[in-house]
């Protein structure tokens, strides 16, 4: 039997395990000693040290559990759930010549200066950056470029990305944050997009464009995303199309799953970042409701080396949607309208993450969001009105924390 290194589950990567033990290979599965999830029975789970308790950094620690799995039973593909996993799949992957997106392409996935780097390199539009080594440099390299974005190396889910006006502002943040290793770069303005692509020896087999929604400045914190998005302009659908397989040539992505992230601008797409691993908010969820296929299966084939299962067309046959409700800082007092919104028929799933007396803190990064509705519509139409009705009904209310 075929056996795959699943480097990662938490709760998002099952449907990952569920797929690879239905196409009948065996599966071990790299988890923290924290984890609580449960596994099917034949299933091994090497357990690595939480996070700091041992001196381990996070690349290194998912990198330690995939070599104590490959050196305890051969194994024949190696999978990344998320982020943190990634480059620690990668190393034991590259040192077993096994399918995957490459150690490239993965180290530029967990450090956004490589990034950038690499893309200038290879004259792909982006914003300008700098990386911060000195606050009094940084602020100079900003000051003629306001405002710009601070973001860190290697964080996700909108984390410690902060928008920034000006150059006081810019002192105190950097000031602030002198720990981090940062970069600034100069804000782009444009809607934004994701676009998720499964590659086999460097070549895009399927590709699907979601638009996005946001709080906006300073935190731009995604509070929705739309799957199968198609641009009305020709000539921006092709300049989208140049912009990916740019990447993904530049970068060096072999074969898997790739994530990026891009906004439009005036001027055409502009790279924000890419990543070589599951991208959140259910958006695979909503990529196999809008194709109907199953992009976690698809993934596992990609890692065992077996012919991908894709769709059949690469145009959309359902309109699927993810909304997140966020609510006002401060203790939560009421909650409505979630089993209204479950029983929506459009709906097919809806969760919160807050209860009746949690304190709700100022909003910096998707973690801190009040819960998810997804959605699978038959029109693009109905896709609205339903992300306007559940809205509508879903509310949380909060009051000042020291009420």
């Amino acid at each position: 039997m075929k056996r795959l290194a699943l480097v990662g589950v938490g709760f998002m990567g099952r449907p990952y395990l569920e797929a690879a033990r239905d196409l009948g290979f065996g599966v071990h599965v790299v988890e923290t000693e924290a984890w609580s999830g449960e596994v099917p029975d034949g299933v091994e789970v090497h357990r690595v040290p939480d996070l700091g308790q041992d001196g381990w950094a996070v690349d290194e620690l998912w990198a330690v559990g995939g070599y104590a799995v490959a050196a305890a039973s051969p194994v024949d593909g190696v999978l990344a759930f998320s982020e943190p996993h990634v480059l620690g799949a990668a190393v034991v992957g590259d040192r077993l010549g096994l399918p995957g997106p490459s150690l490239h392409a993965s180290t530029l996935s967990r450090n956004k200066a490589l990034q950038r780097a690499c893309f200038a390199a290879n004259g792909l539009p982006q914003p300008e950056f700098h990386v911060v080594a000195g606050h009094d440099r940084a602020v100079e390299w900003a000051r003629p470029r306001l405002p710009v974005v601070v973001k860190p190396f290697s964080s996700f889910g909108s984390t410690g990305v902060q928008l920034v006006s000006g150059v006081d502002e810019l002192r105190a943040v950097l000031a602030a944050r002198r720990t981090e290793r940062l970069l600034v770069e100069q804000a782009v303005e444009g809607p934004e997009f994701s676009w998720e692509g499964f590659t086999r020896d460097g070549e895009v087999l399927f590709g699907n464009i979601t638009a996005k929604e946001t709080t906006g400045p300073p935190r731009f914190v995604e509070v929705a995303h739309r799957a199968g998005h198609r641009f009305d302009d020709p000539e921006t659908e092709r300049a989208v199309r140049e912009l990916t397989e740019g990447v993904v040539r530049s970068a060096g992505v072999r074969t898997g799953l790739v994530h990026l992230e891009f906004r439009l601008t005036e001027r055409g797409p502009a790279i924000m970042e890419v990543a070589v691993r599951t991208p959140g908010d259910f958006i695979l969820d909503l990529v196999a409701a809008s194709y109907r296929f199953d992009p976690y299966r698809a993934a596992v084939q990609l890692a065992m080396g077996v012919p991908p299962e894709l769709p059949a067309s690469p145009e959309p046959v359902s309109y699927a949607a993810a909304w997140f409700p966020i609510c006002a800082p401060g203790t939560v007092v009421d909650i409505s309208g979630l089993d209204e919104v479950k029983a929506h028929p459009m709906v097919t799933r809806a969760g919160l993450a807050v209860s009746v007396g949690d304190v709700v803190a100022p909003l910096r990064s998707s973690d801190q969001r009040a819960g998810f509705v997804l959605v699978d519509a038959p029109s693009p139409e109905d896709r609205e009105q339903t992300l306007k009705t559940v809205r509508e009904l879903l509310r949380v209310t909060t009051a000042p924390a020291d009420a």
